[in-house]
């Protein structure tokens, strides 16, 4: 499981917009969460975390590995 930290999300639509994008990452196999409180994304899959983080900053967020 890859833990990402995200910045700049602020309601539901951010959350799942990022959920979307990190869904549609190839090698994604599940999003475990998006969590607005924690700042947080869990992915399982083996998708890069580069591949992972582009994926959110293309949402217009900052992201790193947590």
């Amino acid at each position: 499981m890859t833990r990402i930290k995200i910045e700049g999300m602020s309601c539901g639509h951010c959350t799942g917009a990022v959920e979307k994008a990190l869904a549609a990452v190839p090698g994604v196999t599940a999003v475990i969460g998006v969590s607005l409180e924690n700042g947080e994304a869990q992915i399982v899959g083996d998708a890069t975390p580069e591949q992972l983080i582009a994926a959110i900053e293309e949402e217009g967020f900052t992201a790193r590995i947590a």
